[in-house]
């Protein structure tokens, strides 16, 4: 029986997070996915690493400073696949008055002890920032955030976490955690090959996301567990919108914001709403109201209305918040909680709660608790490494642009971008593993060596896996243009899977 300090179930964001920073400290670590990383709530976010403006309107400070302080060390540690973004936020004069966002403004850019990113300014929405909104909106105001590949972080986290030591296992269900004398016994069943195996652990990490109280009731016998509100976020991406580089929020009559985001070069993101929801979260689908209520809300901005016709795509995701007993969804806290069960003792750690800008300062937070239970190894270390491909300045995509034309003239220069934008000093790696043949082009620049790639090195295995979680290339590729990918992928995972062949 395989043996781990720590056992974690879920590898979205928060699960990988710990997986690296425990594995990094010395201890043992598994981890198990029963679907793909990031299958879940992870890779259905707005995309974004960012403070949270309007969670200071619930005196969320705490979650506003600590979101707020991370921007900048994610976009240090990751700089290929997070990026500045400026938010241009129209002033409305029928909602929040001018001094009232002035003033959570000014805090935005103070608590959280911002250095590089760019201060609030207030704009002139008659210039060329405004130009594709309505007339009325002549004044404006716009501060920084961040956006961020999403699931490409949860895929790097995981990445860091084999890199120093983790089993990472995908596709790999808990059917069962037994508590014994000295920790825990731990059943896993392969949901490809039906295999089943079981492994022990000195300390149970829950990170199941949206399906958190379901491991606790199934997999631990608990059916009393009920620590989570489901709360529904889809969003809308449509042809691109505006020209400019920046992003716009947009303050609704209700209450809430919705942001319009540049996104993928020519499309642009609108999200997202807020619904209790209930039933399978896997299930999640973006509504007729919905759907309805984001083309309204942004509509009441722009010059031209949001048509139906014009949307590509859709997402829904649930997010697991605690269930503090709010009276909206919206007013429900966005903070994570963490609670140790040691009452008939190897301890089990939940969480509930969390969102992608905080994910590393939760793993911190969860650390703590294991060095208490376990006993401290190395301190906290997250901060400053960085993650795989990111060991480049935060300035220089545009050397490494450079450097990866010359290694691979062959390829278009979007197609170049996109690989340093997704890859950081691995797609100058990926370039130099195999000369100047690339293989087929099985569509809008996926070359056969960088599928090989996410097959050998990032636990790819389908059409889905390549096409919207290790990428976004899925928004080009048309449903009869999958075939050559399909029948690549089908060579390279048998391939994967025969003995001798390990993952890096």
């Amino acid at each position: 029986m395989q043996r781990f300090d720590v056992f974690i179930i879920g590898g979205g964001i928060n699960g990988c997070g710990i997986a690296r920073d425990a594995a990094g400290r010395g201890y043992s670590v598994g981890l198990a996915e029963a679907k793909d990383l990031a299958s879940g709530t992870s890779s259905w976010s707005t995309k974004l690493i960012h403070g949270g403006l309007r969670y200071l309107e619930h005196y969320e400070f705490r979650l506003v400073r600590e979101a707020l302080m991370e921007r900048e060390v994610l976009w240090g540690i990751a700089p290929h696949i997070i990026e500045p973004l400026r938010f241009v936020l129209p002033h409305h004069a029928g909602l929040r008055p001018s001094w009232l966002l002035r003033l959570g403004l000014f805090l935005y850019d103070h608590l959280g002890g911002r250095k590089k990113l760019a201060a609030t300014r207030t704009v002139d929405l008659r210039g060329p920032l405004g130009a594709p909104l309505k007339h009325e909106f002549t004044k404006g105001f716009e501060y920084s955030d961040a956006r961020v590949d999403d699931t490409r972080l949860v895929v790097l986290n995981a990445r860091d976490a084999r890199r120093h030591g983790a089993s990472i296992r995908v596709r790999t269900r808990v059917t069962g955690a037994r508590r014994e004398a000295d920790g825990w016994t731990i059943t896993l069943e392969d949901t490809e090959t039906g295999t089943v195996e079981t492994v022990a652990a000195r300390f149970l990490v829950n990170a199941a996301g949206p399906w958190v109280d379901q491991v606790i009731r199934s997999a631990m016998g608990r059916n009393d567990a009920h620590n989570i509100r489901l709360v529904q976020g889809s969003h809308i991406v449509m042809r691109k919108l505006f020209d400019h580089d920046r992003a716009y929020i947009f303050q609704n009559a209700d209450g809430r914001i919705i942001f319009a985001i540049p996104y993928e070069r020519d499309f642009t993101l609108v999200g997202t709403t807020d619904r209790d929801y209930t039933g399978d979260p896997a299930k999640a689908a973006i509504s007729e109201e919905e759907t309805t209520y984001l083309l309204d809300a942004a509509s009441e901005y722009f010059e031209t209305p949001l048509r139906r016709e014009d949307i590509v795509w859709t997402f829904s995701g649930v997010r697991p918040l605690f269930d503090d007993h709010a009276s909206r969804a919206q007013e429900a806290t966005r903070d994570y909680v963490l609670k140790v069960d040691t009452s008939a003792g190897a301890p089990l750690l939940n969480i509930f709660g969390g969102k992608i800008t905080t994910y590393r300062r939760l793993a911190e937070d969860v650390l703590g608790s294991i060095e208490k239970a376990l006993g401290a190894k190395r301190g906290a270390w997250t901060g400053e490494a960085p993650l795989p491909g990111g060991n480049f300045p935060v300035d220089g995509l545009g050397l490494l642009e450079a450097e990866l034309a010359s290694l691979a003239p062959s390829l278009s220069k979007s197609t170049r971008e996109r690989l340093v934008r997704a890859y950081g000093t691995d797609a100058l790696a990926m370039a130099k593993d195999g000369g100047a043949d690339w293989g087929r082009d099985l569509g809008h620049g996926l070359s056969e060596r960088e599928v090989a790639w996410l097959v050998h090195n990032e636990w790819a295995r389908s059409v889905e896996d390549v096409l919207w979680r290790r990428s976004k290339l899925g928004l080009r590729f048309a449903p009869d243009e999958t075939g050559p990918l399909e029948e690549c992928l089908r060579t390279l995972v048998a391939r994967e899977r025969s003995p001798g062949l390990a993952a890096e």
